[in-house]
C-alpha cells in the first residue's frame, strides 16, 4: 500500500526494474525532497552497500496488483554513527517507510523514516519520529554540536566528522556563485538525473571532494599530510617541504603543496582536471586553482576549513567556502566499497 501524505493523493505503481539496476545518483536530483511519500509492505531483498542501502519492498496497489518498490536511505557510514547495524532489516520483514518519492513518478523512495517489524522506530534524517515517541538512530557520535576536546596534543592528525546537526559544521556550499555567462548557460541546460558527476560510483575531484560528509582521516606520510577521506576510499596527498615529485599531466584530484602559517595548514591546488565545482551543474575549466587552510579549534574538538576557488571561466570574482568538521573518538575511515 502507498500513499502520498504531502501533495497528490493515492498513486498508482509501475513495477521497477531489479535493484541491482539502480545508479548511484544524487539525492536531490533523483527524489522530490519537498514531498513524503509514504508505503507499507514486504522486504524482498536488501543491498547492505555505499553509497546508499537499499532495498525492495513488495506492496498491494490500490487495485490489488503486488507492486515492487526500490528503496534507498542513507550511507554505511551514516547507519554506523547512528547506531544501526545490517540486522535490523531482513528479508520478509513487514516495514512501513515515509520518504521522499521519485521526481520520475516511478517508485522509487528515498527512505526519512522507517517502521520495523518489531514497532521501533529508525529515523534516517534531522525530522524526528514520525510514528512513535522516540526512534532509533538520534543518538550516537555524530549528534553534538561540539567536539571531543580531550586530546589538543593530536593537533589535526585524527578522524575528523560531519555533524548531524547541521549549521557550520556541516555546510560547505554557499546558496549563490557570481557565475559568468557560460556557467549560467552551463546550469541552465544541467540535468541532474543523467549529468550528476558521481553517477555510477565516479570517485569526486577536487574541490567537489572536499564537501564528501563521511569520515575523514589526517595523517602524515612520508613527511607529506595526506587526507584518508572515507567517501571513494579517497587518498589525497599534500605534499610539504618541495617534496611534489614530477608532474606533467593534470588530475582529478590536482597537484597540491603544503605549508605552516603557525598552527594552520595552507594548502594550494593546481593541475585540476575535474569539470564540475559542485554535483549541481556549476562547471570548471583546468584553470581552476584552490586555496584551503585547516585550523585546529575549541582545543582540538573542532576543524575549521576555509577554501578560495578561482577559475576565471566559471566566477566573476574569486569563491570562498568554509565549513567544519568534529572530533569523536569513536568514529573511524570505514572501507567505502561504492556499489552500482
Amino acid at each position: 500500500m502507498r500513499y502520498r501524505v504531502q501533495g497528490a493523493s493515492l498513486v498508482g505503481g509501475l513495477l521497477l526494474a531489479p535493484l541491482a539496476a539502480l545508479a548511484h545518483h544524487s539525492v536531490a536530483g533523483t527524489f522530490d525532497t519537498s514531498e513524503i511519500t509514504e508505503a507499507e509492505g514486504e522486504v524482498t531483498s536488501v543491498l547492505w552497500r555505499n553509497p546508499h542501502v537499499r532495498f525492495s519492498l513488495s506492496t498491494t496497489g490500490e487495485n490489488g496488483e503486488v507492486e515492487t518498490w526500490a528503496i534507498e536511505m542513507t550511507s554505511l557510514s551514516s547507519l554506523r554513527r547512528r547506531g544501526v547495524d545490517s540486522q535490523f532489516l531482513v528479508v520478509g520483514d513487514t516495514v512501513r517507510v515515509a520518504g521522499n518519492p521519485a521526481k520520475d513518478g516511478t517508485d522509487q523512495l528515498y527512505v526519512r523514516n522507517l517502521l520495523l517489524a518489531g514497532g521501533e522506530e529508525v529515523v534516517l534524517s534531522n525530522g524526528g519520529p514520525r510514528w512513535t515517541e522516540q526512534g532509533l538512530g538520534t543518538t550516537g557520535p555524530g549528534f553534538g554540536s561540539e567536539g571531543d576536546r580531550s586530546r589538543p596534543d593530536l593537533g589535526i592528525f585524527r578522524v575528523w566528522s560531519t555533524s548531524f546537526l547541521g549549521g557550520s559544521a556541516l555546510a560547505l556550499w554557499n546558496d549563490s556563485y557570481p557565475l559568468t555567462v557560460a556557467a549560467e548557460a552551463a546550469v541552465a541546460a544541467f540535468n541532474p538525473a543523467t549529468d550528476a558527476p558521481t553517477l555510477n560510483c565516479t570517485p569526486k575531484g577536487m574541490p567537489t571532494i572536499m564537501e564528501q560528509p563521511y569520515p575523514m582521516e589526517i595523517v602524515v606520510r612520508d613527511g607529506n599530510v595526506v587526507l584518508l577521506q572515507e567517501e571513494y576510499d579517497t587518498v589525497r596527498t599534500i605534499y610539504l617541504n618541495d617534496n611534489e615529485p614530477d608532474w606533467t599531466e593534470p588530475r582529478p584530484l590536482g597537484h597540491s603543496t603544503g605549508r605552516w602559517e603557525g598552527d594552520t595548514l595552507v594548502v594550494e591546488t593546481t593541475g585540476i582536471r575535474w569539470h564540475h565545482f559542485n554535483t549541481r551543474g556549476i562547471p570548471l575549466s583546468d584553470a581552476v586553482e584552490t586555496v584551503e587552510t585547516f585550523t585546529l579549534r575549541d582545543d582540538g574538538g573542532r576543524l575549521d576549513y576555509t577554501m578560495t576557488v578561482t577559475d576565471p571561466a566559471t566566477f566573476t570574482e574569486p569563491v570562498l567556502l568554509d565549513k567544519s568538521w568534529l572530533w569523536f573518538p569513536s568514529v573511524t575511515v570505514e572501507p567505502f566499497d561504492c556499489t552500482n
